[in-house]
């Protein structure tokens, strides 16, 4: 067994028994550069997981061939063009779990697509395309798209990543008896590169495999020596990657998504208003103590409600509505939030369940940014941030530096391009509750909104 196999394997192990729940759908993307057989990997997992009927299969084929890539590509541009452009779903299962699938754009133009895909997902496959590399060098570069989106899927706290190594068929013609062994040697140092740059990159890597989406190698099913690999399939090594788990352990934070006004039904709201959201860390149960952000004001929790409404307790990543023991002023894109502990007891408790201490409420943040707009990022412009369902302008500070995606290396910048990340310096209008991205997914981030445009302009990942 070599190194890459091995590699595989162990996640496959780890996975297993870090899953607890084998019922929950994974959600991933597929992602890297421009051509690498995004699409027509997923149009793969659809046919030979048998999730498409026979006249779906009829509608993509051309000339008695199906072309699967048309099962993503859905937009009329991306079937002239045979591009994908924005992010497509599909949705299928095995005996052993259920798949929602993103097929992510590959090109740097669309690339917010694909950091918006990544933000939720729960584990990304990054295609490398072969045929693309000069395959036959042990030190080969890998393509500007593949580094940046690993770097962007990682960053973005996607917890499995696994590498699929594609299109190695085309490296070997049965003809031509001088290429056998080529689409193994192709494998062996794509493997080596792209583990030194995931080691030099901070990348937890999953697992590396070699597959061929058109022909269906090691995609659904194990072609055990092929390429000198002997490591479990692309989808058996899916079905057993963990789900990203809610953020259960840190203190609570509630989003207000909507505000229900004076209930009919004295039973389910005591006559109060229904504050609903979805609860982002922590859980919810009556006779919590909160205090809302921005106000300040405290109250005690009186009902918990479902999203069913039924009453109980709700945990983070679950719909609910709260009703107050008091009328307080609360509006859509206010935060609920466990108060401040008033006890050495809760004190330590409060501690205890979050090991950086309390919520950062501030106006000043240190961040990561994705930018994503075409106009660059520059000190002193203005945007719309928006935290939960919470509109706030924010001031860029300084540019600290900016990352190069090909040496790793930080630079001073003084502005952020199309496509570049960086690290920067803001200042809001109001100070808002944050937690590290690291610690939280949804505290630790925001959106920056162009104020004319009304275009996502960037990814922020609070530090």
């Amino acid at each position: 067994m070599n190194a890459t196999t091995s590699i595989a394997a162990d996640a496959v192990t780890t996975a297993a028994n870090s899953l607890n729940d084998t019922g929950a759908a994974l959600k991933f993307i597929t992602c890297g550069s421009v051509d690498d057989g995004k699409s027509t990997l997923i149009g793969r997992l659809l046919v030979d997981s048998r999730s498409v009927l026979l006249d779906q299969l009829a509608n993509v084929s051309k000339s008695g061939e199906a072309d699967l890539a048309l099962f993503t590509d859905g937009l009329s541009a991306e079937r002239e063009q045979g591009i994908t452009i924005d992010v497509a779903y599909r949705y299928f299962n095995t005996a052993e779990r259920k798949f929602i699938i993103g097929d992510a754009p590959g090109h740097e133009q669309y690339t917010r697509n694909m950091v918006t895909a990544a933000s939720s997902a729960d584990a990304a496959v990054v295609l490398v395309d072969a045929t693309k590399l000069q395959w036959k060098s042990h030190a080969l570069e890998l393509l500007p798209q593949t580094r940046r989106h690993s770097l962007l899927v990682n960053l973005l706290r996607v917890p499995s990543i696994v590498f699929a190594v594609n299109k190695l068929d085309a490296l070997e013609d049965a003809a031509k008896p001088e290429t056998a062994g080529q689409a193994a040697l192709a494998f062996l140092n794509i493997s080596h590169a792209l583990e030194a740059f995931a080691k030099a990159a901070g990348i937890e890597v999953t697992a590396i495999v070699p597959i061929s989406a058109l022909k269906g190698h090691n995609v659904v099913t194990s072609a055990a020596g092929w390429c000198h690999y002997n490591g479990p399939s692309l989808l058996e090594i899916l079905e057993l990657l963990p789900a990203t788990p809610a953020e259960i352990s840190t203190p609570f934070a509630f989003p207000v998504q909507w505000v229900e006004k004076f209930s009919a039904s004295s039973d389910t709201s005591q006559g109060r208003r229904i504050f609903w959201g979805r609860v982002a860390t922590g859980g919810i149960q009556v006779g919590q103590q909160i205090s809302i952000l921005p106000s300040g004001q405290t109250a005690t929790v009186a009902q918990v409600l479902s999203a069913t409404r039924q009453p109980g307790p709700v945990q983070a990543g679950h719909s609910a509505g709260i009703v107050l023991d008091r009328e307080v002023d609360v509006s859509r894109g206010d935060w609920l939030l466990a108060a401040e502990p008033k006890t050495e007891t809760q004190a330590d408790e409060f501690e205890t369940a979050i090991s950086a201490g309390t919520f950062n409420s501030s106006r000043d943040l240190k961040a990561t940014v994705a930018w994503m707009d075409d106009e660059p990022l520059v000190a002193g412009r203005v945007y719309w941030a928006l935290h939960g369902h919470r509109w706030i302008k924010a001031k860029i500070k300084r540019i600290v530096h900016k990352l190069d995606i090909n040496t790793l290396a930080e630079e001073e910048a003084t502005q952020l391009d199309a496509n570049a990340i960086g690290h920067v310096e803001l200042t809001l209008q109001e100070a808002i509750a944050t937690l590290p991205y690291q610690q939280s997914r949804v505290l630790g981030s925001l959106i920056l909104v162009d104020t004319a445009s009304h275009k996502t302009a960037g990814a922020v990942l609070i530090n």
